[in-house]
């Protein structure tokens, strides 16, 4: 496994927004098309663009203000828990237990001036900490 740490300073996981993804899809994780194209860019810049194994693991650990802080890497072993999904030509897997949180949670990327990277449009999270580094249910 190789992992690459997509929470450097230039890609930052931001606060999630309250704004629940689209409504009418089977239940899942979905990536915006903004956020696609910045882990394909990644994934080329880590040399895995043209390995077809490796995929975007998202996570919940915990931790934070709140309780519960993102986390998110490129791998290439799923586990026989994992929860596997694809949205818009990218692999999105996640732990059982983490999609338990993640459920209808849409990644998204921002690269505006009020903060740029990778942050989650999660329709479960009920409050964040003021930095936005973590969240409840």
């Amino acid at each position: 496994m190789k992992s690459i740490d997509l929470n450097s300073e230039n890609n930052s996981v931001l606060p999630e927004s309250k704004n629940p993804p689209s409504e009418g899809r089977e239940a899942g994780i979905f990536i915006s098309e903004k956020a696609k194209s910045k882990v394909i860019n990644l994934m080329q810049d880590a040399g895995l663009g043209e390995d077809p194994s490796y995929f975007l693991r998202v996570g919940v650990v915990g931790g934070g203000c709140s309780g519960l802080s993102y986390k998110m890497d490129f791998d290439n072993e799923q586990k026989p828990m994992d929860q596997a999904f694809e949205d818009k030509g990218i692999k999105i897997v996640t732990d059982l237990k983490s999609f338990l949180y993640l459920v209808n949670t849409e990644l998204e990327f921002s690269d505006g001036l009020n903060g740029k990277g990778f942050y989650f449009n999660n329709p479960n999270a009920s409050r964040s900490c003021g930095c936005g580094e973590s969240f409840a249910v």
